[in-house]
C-alpha cells in the first residue's frame, strides 16, 4: 500500500506566521557574521560607523522583538511539495496569506500590499503573498519565505543578452545595476543573479538565489568564480555602506543557472537589502497508508 503525508493547512499558516515575524525581528548568522566580516576589513571611517549601527540596530530588534526595518516587505514564497503530500483544510494559497495575516495583526508589521498598482489600495494585512510552487519527490512541505523591502526590488533588472555577450555581458550588466542601483538599494546589498532560462524564468532564478548561505560558494567551480569576480567588482564602486563611500557595497553575490534557447542569454538581478530577511521551515504531516 502506498502511503501520504496529510499536512494541514492550519500548521502551515502557524509556520508561515512564526517564519514572518521571525525573519522581520532576527537577522540571519550569515549576513550577521558577513556585516562583522566587513566591518573588520572596512577601511573607510564613514563607512565603519554605519556597520556598526546597523549591527547595532539587529541587536535591539532581536533584543526587543521590534522590525529590523520599517519596511517589513512583500511576503514572497518559494514552496517545495513532495509528490507524497496531500494538502488539508484550504488551499496553499490560502493558508500562507493567513499566516501572513496574523503576523502583520500580532506583530504588528507594516502593510506593504496595494491590492491595486495604479489605484494603490492597501490591502491593511499584507495579502496577498506572493507564491512559487515546486513539486518535488518526497513526504515534506519547504517553505522558504522573504521579506521583500521595496527599496531593492525597485532596483532589480532583466537584461535578454545574446549568446554573444557572454561571460563580459553578464559581469557588464549585474555590475551596471548595482552602480545604478546606488543607495537606493540600502547597501551593502546581497546581489541574486538569474542566468538562462527564459523571459520569466531568469527573475526567479535571480530571487531564489538569495536564499543560499551566503557563506557558501557556488558548487560550480566557473560560477563559484564568476560570483567572486562581480563581487570583486562591485565592491570597487566605491558606493560603500548606505552609499557613503567604502570597500563595502556588497556582501555577496549568489548566482542560479538553467538551461536556456541556443539564441537567447537571459540575465536578471534582484538586490536584497541589509536587512535581508528570510528562512525555512519544513513540514510533514501524519503518515496515512492508502488502500489498494
Amino acid at each position: 500500500m502506498e502511503s501520504v503525508s496529510i499536512v494541514r493547512a492550519e500548521d502551515v499558516s502557524k509556520a508561515v506566521g512564526d517564519l514572518y515575524r521571525e525573519i522581520n525581528t532576527h537577522l540571519r548568522p550569515d549576513v550577521l557574521e558577513a556585516l562583522n566580516e566587513a566591518l573588520a576589513r572596512e577601511e573607510s571611517e564613514s563607512a565603519r560607523e554605519i556597520l556598526a549601527a546597523l549591527l547595532e540596530n539587529q541587536d535591539i530588534s532581536r533584543e526587543d522583538g521590534i522590525p529590523l526595518c520599517q519596511d517589513t516587505g512583500l511576503a514572497v514564497a518559494f514552496v517545495s511539495m513532495g509528490d507524497q503530500v496531500v494538502l488539508e483544510g484550504g488551499t496553499l494559497q490560502e493558508a500562507v496569506d493567513e499566516g501572513v495575516r496574523n503576523a502583520v495583526a500580532e506583530q504588528p508589521l507594516r502593510a506593504s500590499t496595494v491590492t491595486d498598482p495604479l489605484e494603490r489600495r492597501n490591502a491593511g494585512d499584507n495579502t496577498p503573498a506572493i507564491v512559487h510552487l515546486e513539486h518535488v519527490r518526497g513526504d515534506r512541505l519547504v517553505i522558504r519565505l522573504m521579506a521583500k523591502g521595496g527599496g531593492a526590488e525597485n532596483m532589480g533588472r532583466l537584461c535578454m543578452l545574446t549568446p554573444g555577450e557572454g561571460r563580459e555581458g553578464v559581469v557588464r550588466v549585474v555590475v551596471e545595476t548595482v552602480r545604478d542601483a546606488g543607495a537606493n538599494a540600502c547597501p551593502p546589498v546581497i546581489v541574486g543573479v538569474g542566468l538562462g532560462g527564459d523571459f520569466e524564468t531568469a527573475p526567479l532564478l535571480a530571487k531564489s538565489a538569495l536564499f543560499r548561505d551566503m557563506g557558501q560558494r557556488h558548487p560550480e567551480p566557473a560560477l563559484a568564480e564568476l560570483e567572486a569576480e562581480i563581487l570583486a567588482q562591485v565592491n570597487a564602486l566605491g558606493i560603500g555602506p548606505q552609499g557613503f563611500g567604502g570597500r563595502t557595497t556588497a556582501l555577496a553575490v549568489l548566482i542560479e543557472q538553467a538551461p536556456c534557447h541556443i539564441a537567447s542569454l537571459p540575465v536578471a538581478v534582484n538586490l536584497a537589502c541589509h536587512s535581508h530577511r528570510h528562512g525555512s521551515v519544513t513540514l510533514k504531516g501524519e503518515q496515512k497508508r492508502l488502500a489498494d
